[in-house]
């Protein structure tokens, strides 16, 4: 069931994607800076031998702690405050149980223990005052073969290229293409099966971002959009597939994957990024 609040007054445009006012944008400032805090906070929990599940755990607690709400939990079925996704894991990897009771967890507990080497991304979705703030981050463990350093640092950088070419006038497509070009040029694939999204007051809304296209085509960004960027790149195929808990998507071939996410905005002459992290972190190496 879609959590949301009815927002009558806003203007959409003819593809439905709605444009809020600027003054609503401190509502995402506070929710974004609350997921960001969250995701501050996790990078001392990512060691060898910590677990998804705990990660999770404090994840949730954190959420609780600051009065709010986690948008994931009773999304469509799912259980946790964030989505954790390890190595080949492109996205919704589902955090480990400590006790498997089924099927759902029972996959998700072959990646609970976390080991030297892993890469992992840390998604999380909160609701303030009925504002959503959607981010994720990479998280390495221990030391680091240089292939999977450099797929974290290029996937960090494919972010901010599709975010730098946001502003009035410019497409959808510009922003893909952007993506694209970046990480294609570094031989890294892109994944093109989901996407970026509409958010605000709504957890999932027009338009889908993609984070691959032409210049110049799809919709034309406006002053007053809320969207998230969140480019998925992988060392091997860009193909993926969803295991049978129905949430896991892996790549085909096993090969890592990584990911970074940003919710932001469409502003009179740019953007603004919503979930920047407070304390200047990026990625923990």
């Amino acid at each position: 069931m879609e959590r949301h609040v009815n927002d009558t007054h806003l203007r959409e445009t003819r593809e439905g994607i709605r444009i809020y006012d600027p003054a609503d944008f401190d509502g995402m400032r506070k929710a974004g800076r609350l997921a960001a805090e969250i995701l501050d906070a996790v990078g001392p929990l990512v060691k060898a031998g910590a677990t998804t599940h705990a990660i999770d755990a404090a994840v949730e607690q954190m959420v609780d702690d600051a009065g709010a709400l986690s948008a994931t939990i009773g999304y469509k079925g799912y259980r946790h405050a964030s989505c954790i996704s390890v190595n080949h894991v492109v996205c919704h990897g589902i955090p480990g149980s400590e006790i498997p009771k089924s099927k759902y967890e029972k996959v998700a507990r072959k990646n609970d223990i976390l080991k030297d080497g892993d890469i992992l991304n840390v998604d999380v979705t909160v609701i303030v005052d009925g504002w959503f703030g959607d981010t994720s981050r990479m998280y390495t463990v221990g030391p680091q073969k240089k292939f999977a350093e450099r797929l974290v640092q290029i996937t960090h950088d494919s972010l901010f290229e599709g975010i730098n070419a946001v502003k009035p006038g410019n497409t959808f497509g510009d922003i893909g293409h952007a993506i694209q070009k970046f990480a294609e040029a570094r031989k890294m694939s892109v994944v093109r099966d989901f996407c970026g999204h509409g958010i605000g007051r709504v957890f999932h809304s027009p338009p889908n971002v993609l984070h691959y296209g032409k210049p110049g085509t799809g919709a034309v960004l406006e002053e007053g959009m809320i969207f998230t960027i969140e480019p998925m790149l992988n060392l091997g195929r860009a193909e993926t597939k969803v295991l049978s808990d129905d949430w896991t998507a892996i790549t085909v071939d096993k090969t890592l994957s990584a990911q970074f996410e940003h919710s932001i905005a469409v502003t009179s002459d740019g953007f603004e990024i919503f979930t920047e992290s407070p304390k200047g972190i990026y990625y923990p190496g």
